[in-house]
């Protein structure tokens, strides 16, 4: 057993370890910090029994009080719901050509809309909403649309989607493949008659080549002058705006295995206020028309 005794230094009593002569002094603590020590006991006691604590295997206690984040944020936005449930009702019923004209109404839906927009579509569009040309998702700042820029066909194409297999009425269409319908040669040849459609660099002899196989393969789609047709979502090709890029490489690539981007069906997750507003926020981004009838 140590050989405990009285410091005569300091009067305390030593706790009988010695280490080269120097021995250790069993100084007790203050009795603040040991009162303080006892009531960070008593109040996780008290924190166990009231609030969530223990984890279990699918979820946690759940305290006598019933208390959890989760259910704030749930409160909150029951809360923000109730709030909005006037004007998201309003923005169901409205007629979708004439929303700007109701100045709080359409001010409300581009502001909801927003929120849509980085919570839903900003993974793929981009927080700025430009797009991403390397992986295909179109840029909405411009004026260039697959199907359709006004606020009627933005809104069917996120209530629906492009190409998905979990809505029947989803926006579909495919470009063949080439490879092995035409020649390699062949294939250059159009990649050249369509550069040369937006005044890109090209070889004009190639693409002399090139013109009439475009006619015979890929007019019927994209038009006589590469203007596209909305209809069936091929791009127009003489405007210089490219989804997966425009150079020769690119368009050849495209041409001998074409990708074709999805885009899930929105209606059922978001519901239609929330459909609406996105579209909204969207068709006001810089590149929405007017319909067809103005």
């Amino acid at each position: 057993m140590a050989d405990r005794k009285i410091d005569p230094e300091t009067g305390t009593e030593t706790t009988g370890h010695d280490w080269d002569g120097i021995e250790e002094l069993n100084t007790p603590l203050p009795r603040w910090w040991l009162w303080t020590f006892y009531g960070t006991i008593v109040w996780g006691v008290i924190y166990v029994i009231l609030f969530p604590a223990w984890p279990l295997v699918n979820g946690a206690t759940s305290g006598i009080l019933g208390w959890s984040t989760r259910g704030d944020v749930a409160a909150e936005t029951e809360r923000v719901a109730l709030s909005n449930a006037d004007m998201n009702d309003s923005l169901v019923a409205v007629d979708l050509a004439a929303l700007e004209e109701n100045e709080d109404l359409h001010r409300f839906a581009v502001q909801a809309g927003a929120s849509v927009f980085r919570t839903y579509c900003s993974q793929c569009h981009g927080a700025g909403a430009a797009g991403v040309q390397a992986s295909g998702y179109p840029n909405l700042l411009d004026d260039d649309w697959l199907w359709g820029g006004t606020i009627e066909d933005i809104v069917y194409t996120v209530r629906h989607g492009i190409r998905n297999e979990d809505d029947p009425d989803a926006r579909w269409s495919e470009m063949p493949a080439f490879d092995g319908i035409l020649s390699d040669e062949e294939i250059t040849a159009v990649t050249h008659h369509v550069r040369s459609l937006s005044d890109l660099e090209h070889d004009a002899e190639a693409a002399a080549f090139g013109s009439d196989l475009y006619l015979d393969n890929c007019a019927s789609c994209h038009g006589d002058n590469g203007l596209g047709d909305r209809f069936v979502g091929a791009p127009n090709l003489a405007d210089a705006i490219w989804l997966r890029g425009g150079s020769q490489e690119a368009i050849e690539a495209q041409l001998r295995a074409p990708r074709h981007g999805v885009m899930p069906p929105w209606g059922e997750r978001l519901g239609e206020a929330e459909v609406r507003a996105v579209s909204a926020y969207v068709h006001g981004l810089g590149g929405g028309e007017r319909p067809a009838s103005e």
